[in-house]
C-alpha cells in the first residue's frame, strides 16, 4: 500500500468484495459503460474467488474513505524465460479527482507488484484519440504502434 498527500493505493484481495463493487461502479461510470458494468453483477463468491487468483492484480485508489480510481490487471506468464508481463486491463479515475495524480499512482504501485513478482514489463492499451490516457502513458512509458484484434469464441 502507497499514500500520497490523502490518496491511498492498496491490493484488494478476498476480503474485500465490497470494495471491489465499489470500484467497478467507478470503472463503469469512468468508461460511460455501466451496461457493462453494472448491469448483472458477479455474485460474492465469484467475486471472492477472482480476488483469491494470484496472477489478478486489482488496486483501488481511496480518498477521504471513498474509492476514486483503480486498476484491473493480469500477470501473464512467459515461456520463453522464466519471467512474467504485467497487462492493464482497466484504469480509470472517477470524475471529480482526474488530473490529480491517482492514475500515476495506480502505475506506480503496478510497477512495484511488478517488480516484487519478477515481471519484466508492464504494459497497456490506449484507444485512439484517447488524448489524455495516450498523455498518461507516453509520460510514463514508450510507445508502439500496434493492432489489436478480437476473435470471437464459437
Amino acid at each position: 500500500m502507497q499514500t500520497i498527500g490523502g490518496l491511498e493505493v492498496s491490493a484488494l484481495g478476498p476480503g474485500d468484495v465490497p470494495a471491489m463493487r465499489a470500484l467497478t461502479r467507478v470503472l463503469g461510470e469512468a468508461f460511460e459503460d455501466l451496461e457493462t458494468y453494472a448491469r448483472a453483477p458477479a455474485s460474492d463468491a465469484y467475486l471472492e474467488r477472482i480476488l483469491a487468483r494470484d496472477e489478478l492484480v486489482v488496486l483501488a485508489a481511496t480518498k477521504d474513505g471513498e474509492i476514486v480510481g483503480g486498476l484491473v490487471a493480469y500477470e501473464l506468464v512467459k515461456i520463453e524465460r522464466e519471467r512474467s508481463e504485467i497487462y492493464i486491463y482497466d484504469l480509470a479515475v472517477a470524475a471529480a479527482h482526474r488530473r490529480q495524480g491517482v492514475a500515476t499512482a495506480l502505475i506506480r504501485e503496478a510497477q512495484r507488484i511488478a517488480a516484487a513478482r519478477g515481471a519484466w514489463v508492464v504494459y497497456v492499451q490506449a484507444d485512439l484519440g484517447d488524448a489524455p490516457a495516450i498523455a498518461l502513458y507516453t509520460k510514463l512509458g514508450v510507445r508502439e504502434d500496434v493492432l489489436h484484434f478480437d476473435i470471437p469464441v464459437r
